[in-house]
């Protein structure tokens, strides 16, 4: 198993590439929208439209709030993020029809590279539930004692087979992709924190843990 290390560049263009990912759908679908408003008169199309566009906007502005606190820079002025915050983009891109969210976290400020940890193993876990299901984070502990949990169960439950080692840093082939760029930066935020994440699944869920105790 060989041992990933991107050049910044590397992982800056992965990383983008993976957001663009997230909100090139829903983009295009305002933009189509927006084609049969300016083309068709009919009344009954031109509702389909405006609906069309008002819940892709939606869903764009939640995939970009979620993408500011995972990814980005948000908070920058501090060193802690509000797990509130976090809870809010979670629930935006989460708590839909398909995903029922249970965040069991209390509201306090905590470093912004454990926040950013927990969203984006949310992120991983959702992957692992395609068409949806029950989505239960858990946060407790304060300062180095703090602990991540993300569990995951619902239809077609799987974790793809590179996402653990990706996670240590590792890669059977020496390199990584857009695909597989979310739990390489994921294992690297957690390394930031001192922290490592275990995994655990079975048929019934799949269960993402960080903490400092496993990276001893």
């Amino acid at each position: 198993m060989n041992i990933l290390a991107l050049e910044p560049l590397d992982l800056a263009a992965l990383l983008a590439s993976r957001v663009c990912h997230d909100v090139i759908s829903p983009v295009g679908a305002i933009v189509n929208g927006l084609e049969v408003l300016e083309e068709d008169k009919d009344e009954g199309m031109r509702e389909f439209a405006l609906d069309l566009i008002r819940k892709s906007a939606r869903t764009a502005s939640a995939r970009l709030q979620f993408c500011r606190l995972a990814f980005g820079a948000a908070g920058s002025a501090g060193a802690s993020i509000d797990t509130g915050d976090a809870e809010k983009v979670a629930r935006g891109l989460f708590a839909d029809e398909r995903t029922q969210l249970i965040w069991d976290a209390p509201r306090v400020f905590m470093p912004k590279n454990k926040v950013k940890l927990a969203l984006n193993l949310c992120l991983i876990a959702a992957a692992c539930i395609p068409r949806g299901g029950v989505m239960h984070v858990v946060i407790e502990g304060e300062g180095d004692d703090a602990r991540i949990d993300v569990t995951v169960k619902g239809p077609n439950l799987k974790l793809a087979s590179h996402v653990a080692d990706l996670l240590e840093g590792r890669s059977e082939s020496g390199s990584v992709d857009a695909h597989g760029i979310q739990p390489y930066f994921t294992g690297l935020v957690a390394r930031s924190c001192g922290m490592a994440v275990q995994v655990t699944a079975s048929s019934d869920d799949v269960t993402f843990k960080a903490s400092t105790a496993a990276a001893e």
